[in-house]
This record gives structure tokens, sequence and C-alpha cells, in this order.
């Protein structure tokens, strides 16, 4: 047992010995592993980091060569700015240069023109310094000359101071008006000539864009009859209907031979066409007796007054106006029923409104203003059968109540030249008037004041000194006026065309214009033997 122990702690011993071998040869086969292995991985290092190097190297030496070329390459650039830098600067230097240069020439040149006008203001005022003493010479010659003749007129006419200083100045002023003749005749000349032009482009103008038709009217009107029995119903017994008819309408029925008709005569258009208008009725009614005229002229006049606001409002529609009182609207309403030479005044008032706005237009006026002033200018012929004074202060005096402004109360007033003008625009609506009342065909006149228009005009070219013949030709359009050559010169041939202008003008009144021409003839005859 003991020995078996002791085998046993042999065995136990011997096993613990090995087991420490064993381990001390493990931990020296492990160190000398590692070694190994470290050796091996040291050696791939060090390779691995001398192919850095290497690629590193290679790298650097890249950039460097490509770091050397931009740098190359900039630096040309920035010497390329550089050299365009210098020369664009002195091509500015050059061209400053130019410019000095040119300047210096033009104060030369300059410099030598104030020289030159220098000296001929210098020969100027020494021209100018001769000439005042030349006129200071002939001056005092003048005077004495004149003193001379004062002295020889008093010796040899046996004249006293005042009677010679009264005949010098009577020939100082022929010798005036002489040199105002011409003057006039010169600038007249050249007014009319440009006058004439720009008047001409205007009128026709407005003309052309403002064209109407007329239909002539006349004071009496005829009523269509259908038998003589009518006729007989309409007279009533011992006259009573036809009285009646009268009475109640203010007109005048010429009832005569003449078969199917009577006859309304009256000059108050309104009445007239009352009195037209109630007797249709009547003869379409068959019931005539004075109850029954009064009954329907009543009716009619109701009827004819609503009309009459009626044509007013469509006529003020028809201008384009603003702010027209209802009284001056029916005023103009009632001008449908008036006539002037056969023309219709309301239709004439339209059209003097249109080309008064057309001719303001072409003239930079105000043309809404102008054709209000043309509209309203003969506004005073819807009362002026009823009121004492001419239509143009009748119509200013009731524009003036109902609140229109003095330009327009100007050229209602001022349109035939009864007050002057205190604006463009009465002038303006004188002239349009003219043109409308001027057109063929759309007035007419009689022809006892046809022929005593044209004795007033001739009449008034031979009342001037120096004229020996005038006639009226061109239907009362145009005066020619013969002057004796001896007495009267050309200068005053155009004065006296003018006086007798301006007479015509302020004495007369006519539609358009009057064209006076003045002859002066010189004839030289002289007989071969």
């Amino acid at each position: 047992m003991i020995w078996t122990a002791n085998i046993l702690g042999v065995v136990e011993n011997a096993t613990i010995l090995w087991g420490a071998i064993g381990l001390v040869l493990g931990a020296i086969g492990g160190v000398l592993g590692v070694r190994i292995l470290g050796g091996q991985t040291i050696s791939k290092a060090k390779a691995s980091a001398e192919q850095s190097l290497r690629l590193a190297e290679a790298e650097a030496r890249t950039i460097t060569q490509q770091a050397e070329v931009e740098a190359q390459k900039r630096t040309l650039e920035e010497r390329e700015r550089f050299e365009k830098e210098i020369q664009s600067e002195r091509e500015a230097l050059r061209e400053q240069e130019r410019r000095i240069s040119k300047r210096e020439d033009q104060h030369e040149r300059k410099s030598e023109a104030l020289i030159l006008k220098e000296e001929q203001l210098a020969k100027t005022a020494e021209t100018l310094q001769a000439r005042e003493r030349r006129a200071g010479e002939r001056e005092k010659e003048v005077d004495d000359l004149i003193e001379r003749q004062k002295i020889e007129l008093t010796r040899v006419a046996d004249l006293t101071m005042d009677e010679a200083r009264s005949r010098l100045l009577s020939m100082i002023e022929d010798d005036v008006k002489e040199d105002a003749s011409h003057i006039v005749r010169r600038y007249t000349e050249d007014a009319q000539n440009e006058g004439k032009e720009k008047a001409r482009e205007i009128v026709l103008g407005a003309v052309q864009r403002y064209a109407a038709e007329y239909v002539s009217e006349s004071t009496v009107r005829t009523i269509p009859i259908p038998s003589d029995d009518v006729k007989g119903r309409i007279i009533g017994r011992e006259g009573r209907n036809i009285r009646a008819i009268e009475k109640a309408t203010g007109v005048d029925l010429i009832v005569d031979d003449t078969p199917g008709v009577i006859v309304v005569s009256c000059f108050d258009k309104v009445r007239q066409a009352i009195a037209g208008e109630a007797l249709t009725k009547l003869i379409a009614d068959g019931r005539i007796h004075p109850t029954r005229v009064e009954e329907v002229v009543a009716q009619v006049k109701a009827e004819v007054e609503e009309r009459v606001v009626q044509y007013g409002k469509d006529a003020v529609l028809e201008c384009k106006l603003r702010n027209i009182h209802p009284k001056i609207s029916e005023a103009m309403g009632r001008l449908y029923f008036r006539t002037s030479y056969g023309q219709n005044v309301l239709r004439h008032s339209l059209e003097v409104a249109f080309i008064s706005q057309l001719i303001a237009d072409q003239l930079g006026f105000d043309g809404t203003l102008a054709r209000r002033c043309g509209f309203l200018h003969d506004i005073g012929k819807a009362m002026d059968h009823e009121m004492e004074g001419g239509h143009p202060k009748i119509g200013m005096d009731f524009a003036r109540q109902h609140g229109e402004k003095d330009v327009v109360l100007n050229a209602i007033g001022g349109h035939h030249g009864d007050i002057p003008a205190t604006s463009f625009y009465t002038p303006i609506v004188m002239a349009a008037d003219a043109v409308s009342g001027a057109r063929p065909g759309a007035r007419r006149e009689s022809l006892e004041k046809y022929i005593q228009r044209l004795e007033q005009l001739q009449d008034i070219a031979l009342s001037h000194e120096g004229v020996d013949e005038a006639h009226a030709i061109q239907a009362g359009r145009e005066v020619r006026v013969m002057v004796d050559a001896k007495k009267i010169s050309d200068d005053q041939a155009w004065y006296i065309a003018k006086k007798i202008a301006d007479k015509v003008s302020e004495e007369m009144t006519f539609p358009g214009e009057i064209k006076v021409t003045v002859l002066r003839e010189t004839r030289a005859i002289e007989i071969a033997r």
C-alpha cells in the first residue's frame, strides 16, 4: 500500500513535471511564433511604407508640375491683361491729345474771328460816326432850307407865319399819307395772303366735314280741301267761321278761286303750324263752327307746345351739350318754326355749332365751348317778335338770365358785330354763321331787298373821293371801283379799297363776304399823222 502510494506519488509528480515542461515548451513556441509572425508583419509594413512613399513622391512631382504650368498660364494671362490696359491707356492718351489739339485749333480760329470782328466793329464805329456827322450836317441843312422856304414863302405869297405853317403842315401831311398808304398796302398784302390761305384751309375743311341739306321754307302754307262745299263751310255764314279761325290762330286765311286749296299766311311759323294742323283736323272732322274751332285750336296749341319742347331736347342731344337750362332748350325748340330768308333757324343753329367746333379744333381752341356758342347764337330769334331790340341783344339778355357764361354771351351778342368781341369764339361764330348763310341754296332773298343791297353797295363806293364809277357784280359778292388815275396813286388805291371794305362791313348786313376791287388805269393815247 505504501508502495502503491509511493508509486502513485511518483506518477503524480511526473505528471506535474511533464505538465510544467509542456507549459514551458508551449510558452517558448508561442514566443517564437509571435516573433516569426511579427517579423513578417514588419517586413510587409516596411514594403507598404516604401511603396506609399514612392507613390507620394510621384504625386508630389505631378502636383508640382501642374502648379508650375498653372503659374506660367496665369503669368501669361496677367501679362496680356497688363499689355491691353497699357494699350488702352495709350489710345486714351492719344485721343486726349487729339482733342486738346482740336481745341487749340478752335481757340486759334475763334481768336482770329474775334480779331476780325473787332476790326469790323472798329470800321463800323468809324462808319457810324461818319454817318452821324453827315446826318447832323444834313439835318442842319434841312433846318436851314425849311427856314429859308418859310421866309421865301412868306415873302412871295405875302402870307403870315401861321398861314405858311399851315401850308407846310398840309404838304407834310400829304407826304405822310403817301408813306402810310404804301405801308398799309405792303402789310395788308402780306396779311391777306397769309390769312387767306389759312382761312381758306380752315373753312373748306369745316364745310367738307359737315354737309347738310336744306329745304327752303316759306311764310305761306297751302291746305288741301276735298271740295268747294268744304271751302264754304270753312268760310261759314257771313264769314264767321273763317274769322273765328283767324282770331284763334292769329293767321291770315286766303280763300280765292284756286280750286282745292286754302292758303295760310303768317310770318310766325308757330302760329302757321297751329293754324294748318287745326284746319286739317277741322276738315277731317267735318264739324266747323266757332266753338269747335276754339276747341281744336286749343288742342293743337298744346300738341305744338309739346313738340316745341321735344324739338329743343332733340337739338340739344344732337349737339351733345350739357347743363342747358330747360327754358333755353324750349326757346331753341321754337326756332324749328322760325325761318331766315327761307332757311330753318334751328337747322342753321346746329350747322353753325358744328362748323364753329371744326374751326375751333383746327385753331387749337375748345371745340365744345365753340359748339355751344354757335348753337345758341340765334336764340334771340325765338322771341324777337315779342320784344323790342335786335335778336343778338335779346338773346344775350335771355341767356344771361339762365346762367350762360360770358364767352357764350359775347358770342350771342356780338355775332353781327353789335358789340366788341372779347374772346376768339365770337369771330369763330361769325365766320361759321357767314359760311352757313352763304351756302348756295341755304337762303333766299326778295328781289326788292336784293336791289336795295346792290344800290347801297354802289353808293358806299361812290361816296369816296377820287372814285369815278362803281359797279356791284357777282350777285353783290363783289364791287368794282374805278378811280381817277390823275388824282389817286397806286398806294392810295389800296387805301381806298380798305376804307370801302371797312365802311361796307360797318353799314351793311350780308352773308359771307364782299370783295372790293379798285381799278386804276392810265392810258397814253397819241395819234400818228
